[in-house]
Order: C-alpha cells, then structure tokens, then sequence
C-alpha cells in the first residue's frame, strides 16, 4: 500500500481525556502503518472546547478543510463543564455535528462485544454475556434530533414542540448499509428495530426495511420494537448480531449495550457516509474528573483505530491485528483502573505500551 498514494488521517484530540486517549490510538495507528507499510500521514486539527479557546468557534474551517481532504477522521470527545453555557451553535458538540452533516455520515457503527476475559465486568450474569457480540448500526442525521423544534408560553403555559421526520430513502440506504455489513459477517442477521405499533415515522421505517430484506436473501432480516429490544439486551444478548435503528433509539441502545459490557472505556465507533472521510471515536466522554491523571482508559481509542483501517481503510489485516493484541494484553491480565476492580492498574500510557509490545 505505501507504493501508492498516503492516506491522511486528520486527527483531531477534542478535550480532557480526549486528547490524552487519541495521542496514544495514534501511537498505535503508527505501529500499524511501520509494520503493514500502509503509508500513513497524521495531521493535526482543533475542535471542541480547545478550538473555543483558540479561535472562538468550536470548529474552525481550517479543521472542517483538512477532514475534506482526508481519508479518515480520528475524533476525541469534545466539551465539559467550562464551555457549558453559551449559545447552541457556540457549543463544543456542535463540531460533531457539523462533520456529521458536512460529509453525510448517515451510519453510526457502535460494536458491543464481550470477551471472556472481561465477563467479570459485565453486571449482568456469566451464562447470559457470554459469548455476546452485536454490531449496533443507528441511523446520524435524521429523526428526531434533527427536526423541527418549537417552544411557546411561559410558566405553567410553557408548551415545547420537536418533530421527528425521516424520507424513505433515508431510511432505506441505512437498512443497506447494516444489511451490506452483515453479509461480512459469521450470522449473517440483521434487526430492525423501531416503534412501528405506534409512531408513523416507524412504521415508514418498518415497510422500507422490509423492501430492503428482499435484496439480501442470504440474510435473515427481522424487525423488533423498540422497548422489547431494550429489554432483550439484557435478558439475551447474544440473540443481536446486527441491529439497524434510527436515530434517538440507536443512542439509546448503543449505551445500553455499553453497560451490557460493563464499560464505556470500551466503545469505539464508527460513522459512514457514502463515501470518504468517514469519523472515527471512542463513545466515552471527556471525563474532565480524570483529564490530565494519566489514568483514562485508552482502549476505546485504540480499538477504534481498528475500525478506521477495517470501515476507513479497507485494511482487514491490521485492524484484526489490533483487535487480537487488545484482547491479549487484557488476557494478561494488563488492566486500568476502571477495569481493575481494586487491584493493581495501568496508566494510559503503560496500557498503550501492553497493546503495542503485542501487535504483531
């Protein structure tokens, strides 16, 4: 690969932890690159808080102009408790939604697996984690987040107003891209998930999902309501391989499928659009509490870079290499705090130091 082309990687570290747990993903990505000559460029951008304070916006064109001309986005969780008032558009998680709407990122891919090794981790029983590995795929720019929104009245007349529209074709190329995903892996499943006995937007979103199973005979295509798949989570996980939903019960779900795990130090995840730059980031926060301890979890960033090289990339091979040493080191019993349960922990860095003395 490095006879062609570089791939850029626009990195851009956000705020508190953040920036503490993408130096060390990037550290791993670079690993990656020297040993599968993938021919890698770094490049760094500001968003979040940290662009707040430099340049008064929280994310300047400078930032949006060098994902443009990126293969990939590797993001760190942006905001906290100093940049909390203001002006919606002045607010750190407006730089997630600008590059959400600017590159079309329609597909947010969160995976909640548990691995032997971090079964005592999960709170819910051995025998019903076990074995658990789903692929959360929740529609980004549409539904209820994004619709119109109105507030009247005062006082005890205060009324509010948010709408939740979506097109056939938004749902459409969503279902497809949870289908197309599924068809690479081992189950081959796919659920759809909405709340289609009562909202029309769901059951909209019901019938284009059935047209779309025709396409993909080789899978199984199963729809679900949505308060019975939250109960399902924790009652028969390993029932889900891929669960394609919209947008608010995706954001939902996906964290209830963290706590399934037992940790959001976890979580990676990746959003899609049709084409590059797709925007890679660990789903924790920026837990201003521990920023700057050196103890953050990194893990989340690093098994995200693996889906920057799987989803990004197209490169299977050093993705599932990173994958493997991640799950090595913590069969090795190599542990951060959140993971340690009271024993013995690893800082950030001597955490990352586990993952790399093992990819191979």
């Amino acid at each position: 690969m490095s006879a062609g082309r570089p791939r850029r990687i626009a990195v851009i570290p956000g705020d508190g932890i953040g920036r503490e747990v993408i130096a060390e993903a990037v550290r791993v990505l670079a690993k990656a690159d020297r040993q599968y000559e993938l021919g890698l460029e770094f490049e760094e951008g500001l968003a979040g808080g940290a662009a707040i304070d430099a340049v008064g916006h929280p994310i300047p064109p400078k930032t949006v102009e060098l994902c443009r001309r990126s293969d990939a986005i590797l993001l760190g969780a942006c905001g906290g408790p100093k940049w909390d008032r203001g002006p919606r558009e002045l607010r750190p998680e407006q730089a997630l939604f600008t590059l959400r709407k600017t590159f079309g990122l329609y597909a947010n891919l969160r995976p909640a697996i548990v691995p032997p090794v971090l079964l005592a981790a999960s709170p819910l029983r051995r025998e019903i984690v076990e074995g658990a590995d789903l692929l959360i795929v929740r529609e980004l720019t549409g539904g209820l987040y994004f619709g119109a929104q109105s507030r009247t009245g005062e006082r005890e007349h205060a009324a509010a107003l948010d709408t939740l529209p979506y097109s056939a074709a938004e749902v459409r190329r969503v279902v497809r891209k949870a289908c197309e995903i599924a068809r690479g892996r081992p189950r081959r499943k796919v659920t759809s998930v909405d709340k289609a006995n009562v909202l029309e937007t769901s059951r909209l979103w019901r019938e284009v999902a059935t047209e779309v199973a025709r396409e993909f005979s080789d899978l199984t295509v199963e729809h679900m309501l949505v308060d019975n798949c939250a109960l399902q989570l924790v009652y028969n996980p390993k029932q889900f391989d891929v669960i394609v939903t919209e947008n608010m019960f995706g954001d939902i779900l996906s964290d209830e499928a963290a706590g399934v795990m037992g940790s959001l130090g976890l979580m990676p995840s990746a959003s899609l659009g049709d084409r590059p730059p797709g925007l890679f980031e660990p789903v924790h926060g920026t837990a201003p509490d521990i920023a700057g301890k050196g103890i953050a979890n990194p893990l989340a960033a690093i098994l995200t870079t693996a889906l920057l090289l799987r989803y990004g990339l197209g490169q299977e091979a050093p993705a599932a290499a990173i994958e493997a040493a991640v799950l090595q080191a913590l069969q090795d019993g190599c542990r951060t705090a959140d993971l340690a349960g009271g024993r013995p922990a690893l800082g950030t860095a001597a955490m990352t130091d586990a993952v790399l003395a093992r990819l191979h």
